[in-house]
C-alpha cells in the first residue's frame, strides 16, 4: 500500500498522466471486477478488516451491504446535481435551490463571458468534481476545458461502486458562488438522516486549513466523536438560525430512502439545499471513533429493505 500511495503522488504531479491511470483503472475494473469482489477487497485495504455482508453491524458495513443489495429508482436523480432539483422543488421548495446561471453538456458551451465575476462549476455525476471561482479574470479556459472533459470520461461508479451514479447522464452546471459579507463560503451542515429521521450534525470547520470536524445531535448538543479527523471542543459554535427549519427540511429530504446524508448551508438565516449523499466517504474510510460507528450502524435498520431491495421504511415493514 505504501508503494501505491508514493506511486499516486507521483503521477498526482503530472495531471495528465494521473487522468490516464485514473481511465485505464476504471476500464479494468469495469471489465474484470465484479461488485462484490471490488467491495471486498478495496474495504480490506481501506479499514485493514474484512467487510461483513452477511450480517453487518457497523456503519461502514452496512453501506456495502445498501451498495450490493438496495436499489431505487429516485435515488440515482437525487445523486445527480442537476436532476435533484426537481426533487427539491417538488419536496421543500424551490426557493431552497442556489441560483443556477447554466446547464451545458460541454466546457465550450459554459458562456464564460456572460456569467457573473464568481461562480461555481460543477459535475453532475460524481463528488468533487467542482471548480470554484471567486475572480473569473484569473481563470484559464484552457486548464478548465481539460478537467470538465476528463470528467465527463469518468463514470463515478466505478471508484466505490456507488451504483446511484452508474447511469448519471455526465453534465456541467454552473451555480452561484455563495459567500459571507467576508466573502467566506457559508457553514456547511452534513445532517445524517436514517429511515427518515436526522440524527447527527457535521460542521466543517477551517476546511482548507486546520481541518476540524465537530459534531451535534437534533438539540445542537456538541458530542465529542469523531470519524476521521479531530473535533475541536473550544470552539463554541451557535445553534444556527431558524435551525429547526433544517431539521424539519432534512427531514422531508429523506423520508424516501434508508440512509441519507442532507447538506444545507446556511447564510444568514437563508437555508440553501447543498447535496444528498448516499454513501458517505464511499463507505471506506476508517472510524477514529469505533463506538461512533458501531452507534451509526445501530441506527440504519436494514430490515426495512424487501428481497427485491425496496426501501419501504420502518413503519411499514412488519
Amino acid at each position: 500500500m505504501k508503494i501505491l500511495n508514493q506511486l499516486k503522488i507521483i503521477l498526482k504531479k503530472s495531471e495528465s498522466i494521473y487522468h490516464q491511470m485514473i481511465l485505464i483503472v476504471q476500464w479494468f475494473n469495469k471489465t474484470f471486477i465484479t461488485d462484490e469482489f471490488f467491495i471486498r477487497i478495496k474495504f480490506l485495504l481501506s479499514l485493514k478488516r474484512r467487510v461483513n455482508l452477511e450480517s453487518p453491524i457497523l456503519y461502514n458495513d452496512k453501506l456495502q451491504w445498501l451498495k450490493l443489495y438496495w436499489r431505487d429508482n429516485l435515488a440515482p436523480k437525487c445523486a445527480d446535481k442537476y436532476a435533484v432539483r426537481d426533487y427539491i422543488k417538488e419536496t421543500i421548495g424551490e426557493c431552497y435551490l442556489n441560483e443556477l446561471y447554466c446547464v451545458v453538456a460541454d466546457a465550450k458551451d459554459i458562456p464564460i463571458e456572460k456569467l457573473p465575476q464568481s461562480f461555481v462549476i460543477k459535475a453532475t455525476h460524481g463528488s468533487g468534481f467542482n471548480i470554484i471561482v471567486k475572480d473569473k479574470t484569473k481563470l484559464s479556459i484552457e486548464n478548465t476545458t481539460k478537467k470538465i472533459n476528463y470528467w465527463k470520461k469518468v463514470n463515478y461508479f466505478y471508484k466505490g461502486r456507488e451504483w446511484v451514479y452508474k447511469t448519471i447522464q455526465p453534465r456541467i452546471v454552473v451555480e452561484k458562488y455563495l459567500s459571507d459579507d467576508q466573502g467566506n463560503p457559508p457553514m456547511d451542515y452534513k445532517i445524517y438522516c436514517f429511515n427518515g429521521q436526522p440524527k447527527l450534525i457535521q460542521v466543517d470547520i477551517d476546511r482548507f486549513g486546520q481541518h476540524k470536524q465537530n459534531f451535534y445531535d437534533c438539540d445542537w448538543n456538541f458530542r465529542d466523536v469523531h470519524i476521521w479527523c479531530e473535533n475541536d471542543q473550544n470552539l463554541i459554535l451557535p445553534k444556527p438560525v431558524n435551525f429547526d427549519q433544517m431539521i424539519k427540511i432534512a427531514t422531508q429530504l429523506s423520508q424516501s430512502f434508508p440512509h441519507v446524508r442532507a447538506d444545507l448551508y446556511n447564510l444568514d438565516g437563508e437555508i440553501i439545499f447543498g447535496e444528498l449523499t448516499f454513501f458517505h466517504l464511499n463507505g471506506f474510510m476508517p472510524f477514529i471513533d469505533h463506538e461512533l460507528e458501531l452507534e451509526m450502524g445501530s441506527w440504519l435498520d436494514l430490515s426495512t429493505i424487501n428481497k427485491e431491495g425496496e426501501f419501504y421504511g420502518r413503519e411499514e415493514v412488519k
